[in-house]
Order: C-alpha cells, then structure tokens, then sequence
C-alpha cells in the first residue's frame, strides 16, 4: 500500500468533571460525582467516511477493493442530527438546592447544616410549563431553577413525586410566554425491542446538550431502588452513555418520542460501564397525570416478599428441578396477602427450609420469578382491585384472592 492509500484517524476527547450530588452503590443513579470518556462513532453517520467497494479489474476473478464516498453531499446532514435539532428546545437542565445536615460536626449544640447543588436534567412535559425528570433529581427541594437551551432561566417548584418509580413534576412559576415550549411526545414503550436504536440527552457533568446513542439492550429489568426500598418495574437497559447530569433527561426513539427517562447505571466504580438503566414511557404515562392531580402516587401492594425458585429451593419443597414460581418468603402482618391467607415460608431449628406457599399464576398470568409478579402489579393493577392467586402449597394447588392496597409510606 502506498503512501496516498493510507488513511489516518484521529479522536481525542476529554470530559471534566462537574460537581453533582447522589448516591453510590453497583446501581448508582446519575447525578453520582464519577468521570468517564467514551465516544461512539458509527460509520453511517460520518458523509465523509470512505467504505469499500467492488470493482471490476482485469481479472474478472480477481476482485479489488476501491474506497468511494457514501455520500455526493458532504454538508447532508443526519438522521440524528435533525432528530437533535427538533427536539433540543423541549430539554432542560435543573439545578436544586437541598439542606445537609452534618451529624458529625456540631456546632452550638446544632448540627452543621449547609447548602448543596445537585445537577440533572428533565424535558417539556406540556404547553403548561410543566417539566418531568427524576425524584433522585429535586429530593428535598421545594424549588429549583430550569434552565433552556438558549441559556434563560426560570424558577420551578415541585408539584408532584413518586419516590418509588423515581418520578417528579415541576412547574415554571415565572413568566415563559417568551420561551418556545414545546413538548415531547410519549412513545409506547410496550413496543420497544432489543437492539432498537435509541438517544439519550442531557446534561452529564454540567455538559449542557449532550446527545449520546445506543441500543436498547433489554426491557422489562427491575431496577433497585434503595432510597424508596422497592424495585421500579420493567425498566429499560441501555449501552448509551449515561452518566452524572443525565438523571431526568429523556431518551428518545429515532422519532424523536420519549421512551423513558434515564435514571441509574450499574456500575463497581461509579463510571459508566455500558450499562444504563431509564424509567419507561408507559409508567410516566400511568403517574404523571396523578402527581400533577394529588401530588403523590398510590402504587398497589400485596404485602409480601419473595423470591424466584431454584433448583434448590425446588428441591427443598419437592417440586420439580425447572418448577416456576415465586416462593413467598415473608407476608407482611394485616397487608392484603395475609388478609387472603398467603402463608409464609416456614424453617426448622436448623434454618432449613420446611415449607413455604408459591405463587404460580395472578389472574391466570404464569408467574415465572420474582420480576414477573412485580412487574404485572405494576402495570396492570391499581389499589383496590382484587387478584387472584394461584398457590402451590405442600403439593396441593389452592386459589386465593387478595385486594390490594396502598404501598405504605417509609
């Protein structure tokens, strides 16, 4: 190859880090204080990249690969590109002011309490000025300031929360008559499948207007949340870079629809590893219109924990290696499982397994684990409905029915 054949790319970035407040663990949510560099660069979307391509030469059986544009329009721009330009407007950066009381420090017989910022993102909601991002966001605000891409600021209060599913709604306060307000429509998220392409934008380290993409890895995940001590439901997994900032902020399909708000990523050190976590469009279909009614949202509760089955557990019951369920570990006391005579597993002096009651259909629906049974009450009952459970208890199958309430607050 000779030296006019040679092609040479280079791609440096450098990110600095801006500082956000959050929590830590191996599901760390988004506005966590962490750094990392990644790019994404896909030969599609560059009109100037060389590709090959088959010519003919002298030997018809000797093919030769020639390197030609894949464009004639060097300035045509991409998909993505017009996708970020029309929906750029609709997202925003908040910044909240909560209280932090040091218990180490005492001052005066007090307390130390100070002041913190903490950074994230939300999108336009409605022509109203409301703006939806995460709770993790604006936990223990009562006000916040949103900022637009053209830089204008606006004061905001909170409206509404759902710590459970990580949601929250604010509402401008000030005059926006001047601001181009331009919601962004809700996707189907039922529709969505592994290995679609996705964006995500948003605010990562302060970095106003960054767009990332990716691929849907996998839905239906439950997501930890440690904070409100249940999981959120049939989650969305992302390879898209998320990262401190991007809490709140929407990812998109290709249509420029808001199929979730990016939320968490798994992660041993805090940085991006590849895996992102965003809450789906269909849940803030379902919460949205009752935190901006009543402020707050009543998710349905059975009142038990539980667990998938293994080939151990399974054994131990003496069901079947591959048996599907989910074992009912504890029933909390007056809740609606116990109400229905759910019982609980039972263990002898040695803490070996006796007997415990599985749960193997709601409603007729085959319960296969524990992601199953929590993600059909999450997206298919509502407090004050009535289930129906099909139990496996000592070998004999029994029906229950249960009316759900509630969850009670922490």
């Amino acid at each position: 190859m000779n030296s006019r054949e040679k092609i040479l790319v280079g791609i440096i970035a450098a990110l600095t880090l801006v500082v956000a407040a959050g929590f830590a663990t191996n599901f760390g949510f988004t506005d966590k204080i962490t750094t990392q560099t990644r790019e994404i660069t896909k030969i599609s979307e560059q009109p100037d990249v060389l590709k090959p391509k088959i010519v003919d030469e002298s030997s018809p059986t000797v093919p030769k690969l020639e390197y030609a544009a894949i464009s004639d329009n060097p300035n045509q721009k991409s998909p993505l590109t017009i996708l970020f330009k029309n929906v750029e407007n609709s997202v925003v950066q908040i910044t909240s002011k909560v209280s932090v009381v040091n218990h180490n420090i005492i001052i005066n017989g007090s307390p130390l309490e100070s002041e913190s910022s903490r950074l994230g993102s939300g999108f336009v909601y409605d022509t109203n000025g409301r703006i939806i991002t995460n709770n993790h966001v604006v936990d223990g605000a009562q006000t916040v300031d949103v900022r637009f891409v053209d830089g204008n600021i606006y004061s905001a209060k909170v409206v509404g929360t759902d710590p459970y599913n990580d949601i929250a709604v604010l509402q401008i306060t000030d005059d926006f008559t001047d601001e181009s307000v331009i919601p962004l429509p809700l996707a189907n998220s039922d529709d969505l499948e592994v290995g679609q392409q996705i964006v995500a934008i948003g605010n990562p380290f302060g970095l106003s207007d960054t767009m990332t993409t990716g691929i849907i890895s996998q839905v239906g995940r439950l997501l930890p949340n440690r904070e409100a001590g249940y999981s959120i439901a049939g989650v969305i997994q992302t390879d898209a870079a998320i990262n401190p900032g991007n809490s709140g902020g929407p990812m998109l399909n290709l249509n420029g629809q808001v199929i979730g708000i990016n939320t968490a990523i798994q992660s041993t050190t805090g940085e991006f590893s590849g895996i992102g976590f965003a809450v789906p469009s269909n849940t803030i279909k379902r919460i949205v219109p009752s935190l901006i009614e009543k402020g707050h949202y009543e998710n349905p509760w059975l009142g038990v924990s539980g667990t998938s089955l293994t080939p151990d557990i399974s054994k131990q019951l003496g069901l079947e290696k591959n048996y599907h369920g989910v074992m009912v570990t504890a029933v909390v006391k007056d809740g609606p499982a116990q109400k229905a005579g759910l019982k609980e597993a039972v263990y002898n002096a040695e803490k070996e397994l006796r007997g415990a009651d599985v749960i193997i259909q709601l409603d007729g629906k085959e319960m296969r684990d524990i992601d199953d049974l929590i993600l059909y009450l999450a997206q298919n009952k509502s407090v004050g409905d009535s289930v129906m459970l099909k139990v496996n208890r000592d070998g004999q199958i029994i029906e229950l029915t249960a009316e759900l309430a509630a969850r009670p607050s922490k």
